[in-house]
């Protein structure tokens, strides 16, 4: 049997419901130290160190994301098929 609910809400009201902290102050200055950062990128090679900075890891990191998002997907996959039998 499966029971599907639909809730319409806004993310604030979501992250509420669900005890997330509020984090929309840190976002706010971490967008405005992005913004301030940009300011000052002039060229491809300026914007390539500036985004190394942010992402020390790289090429690397996002790569080790992506495959740790995919394992737990095909974890994910194969637990909801055994539970439908």
């Amino acid at each position: 049997m499966k029971v599907n609910i639909e809730i319409d809400c806004t993310p604030e009201e979501a992250r509420a419901f669900m005890g997330l902290p509020d984090v929309s102050k840190a976002n706010s200055v971490y967008v405005d130290n992005i913004t301030k950062a940009m300011k000052g990128v002039s060229s491809p090679d300026q914007l390539q160190e500036l985004a190394q900075q942010l992402a020390p890891m790289g090429q690397m990191g996002l790569k080790m994301f992506q495959s740790f998002m995919e394992g737990g997907m095909r974890g994910q996959g194969s637990k909801s098929r055994s539970d439908d039998d």
